[in-house]
């Protein structure tokens, strides 16, 4: 079996799917290409469980030339690697991998389903039998500490032996296999430390008993396994519960489709063999298995997944599909234009998971600890050791404290602080319709303190209307449809829509070109046309035409439309909103001063500047970065792409343009403002929850290791402890990911 084979979805190698193809999917099947010479690739890692782990991953990936990128999910299990194709391959990492010890495949949802309950499973069996054989010890010993003879308590701590050696085996196996696997690769991890912890009182309990010696801790090591164990079984539930939210958009999208072969017969084939092209059948309640165009009509389809909309929409024949709408009519059929890889669900999960990996600045904090911690919890139990043994000559005493030390000292909290509370509050924003698209973003919007709003399609609805349309002749109405169509603005919008409803056709055939915050423009022949800002389009700007949008031939009025906008949800309490929470707010837009000066008196902001263009929206961003404060920007359109990645942090609506969302930190997916309060509030609880962990993190170690060195603590009480911190850091990060949805905003809210 080559490597190819080995990353395989756990087809048997050599068989075909319904194509007559081999359906094993290959590296570089698998992964994405970036341009410029790059590819991405994200693998199942099921090794994965610590930061340990992490660290050796992406230390061992990142060392490899030409691997820009090596981020590990931990509540994913998953690795998302960025590479030079012409300095390394998809082969060479996966072969890197297993050297470092860790097996991968390419993501499967089911596999990966079917592995956590396995393992789930196994945790259960380690603490059932650890549990049953600490209670029979414990009644042994009860014996032996209640003053029985030399001869009773060897029999009893042979029987001890007898119950815990296999319990131990058993309960064992989930730490010392990850232990094995570390050390055959030459690195340490947080298990290698407690199965030498487990190993060492065992072996020094058996030795005691064969020699017959009072000291045997049987009863100790059995409850320590006990209590680890329970604290593993409740960081597995916690952590699958907090699982992200790339994981459940996974589970979401259909893995298979029904394909409609060119002689009529239908064959059900998996999602991923799916070419461009390929006809679809859609049942009623099937969800769109890649993007693609309906060839039915009508098509009733919702939109939720996609666009946060809950509201059934019809599509007519030729409009354009996205991957997850679900079907909500009859059966209808479509055309496949993309690649499941290359789909609108594939986007966002790859998109989710590099955010929920991302190296934040706490992230990197933690695991810079973490990575100096590990081999520093060798160190000081070796040295508590020795100075135990030194000074008192006891070497049970010594080796007791020693076990003590390696187990309390596990930096297991550590590592689980800043992830599980990233994955936390991705997985809290997906929830609400928000997508993250930079691990950064997150922190960078906990710190704003200045908001800044565009206007038109931000505070006010993508649709707007024409109204003035009765007074529009047609060829002016033509003429401006044409302009229109190379647009994706709302005004642009509506006058497409008001031809359309005419069955007006465009007189013209060039392309026009589009300045953004201006307008558009078209040469004709020997006419120049215009359509966009009275004092851009024409040569004398009349006063009832400023803020409307006209259409000019050589400098002439041809035709003025005037628009009514309507408001998005959520806009009329949005500065309110903002202000409760200490945020100053203020409007950009490029439009004319007395729409603007209105629309801000409608929502209560305090200060709008009109007339603002793609530069003086930039320079008004980088004024305000000079004044030290932090802005927000929040912004559509295609003359916003500057202002939106010059903010501190910025987000933008999922119909802004290509320009807007590409720029953007964050995508709200409904159509509501509400959104963007929202994502403040878990940003700035996520933020207080990363730093509440690193505290509990630090204090737990400030106070635990002393009590551990100078032997004030068993190796029991350190297995409690050990266990609780870990529990508690993931429960603090889950209250972020259990706090209730709100219900969404109208209008007047």
């Amino acid at each position: 079996m080559n490597v190819n084979d080995a990353i395989s979805t756990g087809q048997t190698p050599g068989t075909t799917g319904p194509r007559g193809g081999n359906a094993v999917r290959s590296i570089d099947q698998a992964t994405t290409d970036l341009g410029n010479g790059l590819r991405e690739l994200v693998l199942s890692v099921p090794g994965v469980h610590c930061g340990a782990c992490i660290r050796v991953i992406e230390t061992g990936l990142g060392a490899l030339s030409g691997i820009s990128v090596a981020r590990v999910n931990l509540s994913q299990r998953r690795i998302r690697v960025i590479w030079n194709a012409s300095e390394t391959s998809g082969d060479f990492i996966l072969a890197r991998l297993e050297e470092l010890g860790f097996k991968a495949h390419l993501p499967d949802t089911n596999r990966e389903d079917a592995a956590d309950d396995a393992r789930y499973r196994g945790l259960l069996l380690a603490l059932a039998v650890s549990g049953f054989a600490a209670g029979n010890i414990m009644l042994l010993s009860i014996s032996v500490w209640s003053g029985a003879d030399a001869s009773t308590r060897d029999l009893f701590h042979w029987i001890s032996a007898l119950i815990a050696i296999p319990a131990v085996a058993v309960a064992g196996r989930p730490f010392f296999s990850s232990a094995g696997a570390a050390l055959v690769a030459r690195r340490l991890n947080m298990d290698v430390p407690i199965s030498l912890a487990v190993i060492l009182a065992l072996t020094l309990s058996v030795f005691e008993t064969s020699r017959g010696g009072p000291h045997a801790y049987f009863d100790a090591v059995v409850t320590l396994l006990f209590f680890l164990l329970i604290g593993r079984t409740l960081n597995h539930l916690m952590r699958r519960r907090s699982r992200g939210a790339a994981a459940q958009l996974s589970r979401l999208a259909p893995h298979d489709a029904i394909l409609l072969q060119s002689d009529g017969t239908r064959t059900e084939i998996a999602v991923s063999a799916l070419r461009v092209g390929d006809r679809v059948l859609i049942r009623s309640g099937d969800r769109v298995p890649v993007d693609g165009i309906t060839l039915d009509t009508p098509v009733i389809v919702d939109a939720a997944m996609v666009s946060g909309e809950s509201a059934p929409i019809s599509l007519a024949d030729g409009e354009p599909l996205i991957a997850g709408m679900l079907n909500r009519g009859t059966a209808f059929h479509m055309q496949a234009t993309a690649i499941a890889s290359d789909s609108f669900i594939a986007e966002i999960t790859r998109l989710m998971e590099a955010v929920e990996g991302a190296k934040t600045r706490y992230r990197r904090l933690s695991d810079r600890a973490a990575g100096i911690y590990a081999p520093t919890v060798h160190i000081v139990a070796g040295l508590t050791f020795l100075f135990w043994w030194l000074t008192s000559g006891d070497l049970h005493r010594a080796a007791y404290t020693a076990i003590a030390v390696l187990i309390i000292t596990c930096p297991c909290a550590l590592a689980l602080a800043i992830p599980t509370v990233q994955a936390a509050a991705s997985n809290r924003l997906f929830r609400i319709g928000v997508l993250l698209k930079d691990g950064d973003a997150l922190e960078r919007l906990s710190d704003i303190d200045h908001v800044v709003l565009d206007k038109t399609g931000t505070l006010t609805d993508q649709r707007q209307i024409i109204a003035n349309s009765a007074d529009i002749d047609d060829m002016a109405l033509a003429l401006a449809a044409a302009l229109a169509a190379a647009s994706a603005h709302p005004r642009a919008q509506a006058i497409r829509d008001l031809a359309s409803a005419r069955g007006l056709a465009a007189p013209i055939h060039a392309v026009p070109r589009e300045y953004p915050g201006y307008g558009l423009e078209l040469v004709d022949g020997d006419r120049i046309l215009r359509l966009g800002r009275a004092d851009w389009a024409v040569d004398a700007v009349t006063n009832d035409a400023a803020g409307d949008t006209i259409l000019a031939v050589d400098g002439m009025q041809r035709a003025t439309f005037r628009f009514v906008e309507v408001l998005r949800p959520g806009a009329r309490m949005i500065a309110a909103d903002l202000a409760t929470r200490g945020l100053d707010v203020e409007m950009l837009s490029g439009d004319h001063q007395t729409p603007v000066r209105r629309m801000a008196d409608t929502l209560g902001i305090p200060d709008c500047r009109a007339g603002m263009s793609p530069a003086g929206k930039l320079a008004r961003l980088d004024e305000i970065a000079e004044s030290g404060r932090k802005a927000l920007m929040v912004g559509d359109g295609l003359n916003d792409g500057l202002a939106l990645s010059a903010a501190h942090a910025s987000i933008a609506p999922s119909e802004a343009s290509d320009v807007g969302r590409s720029a953007a930190d964050l995508v709200f997916l409904g159509s509501s403002l509400g959104a963007v309060t929202e994502a403040i509030d878990i940003a700035r609880k996520a933020r207080a929850l990363m730093r509440q962990n690193l505290v509990l993190t630090l204090t737990y170690n400030l106070v635990a290791v002393p009590i551990a060195v100078t032997g004030l603590a068993t190796p029991l009480v350190a297995a409690i402890a050990m266990s609780l911190s870990s529990v508690v850091v993931t429960a603090n990060a889950m209250r972020l990911a259990l706090m209730p949805v709100p219900t969404e905003r109208g209008d007047g809210s």
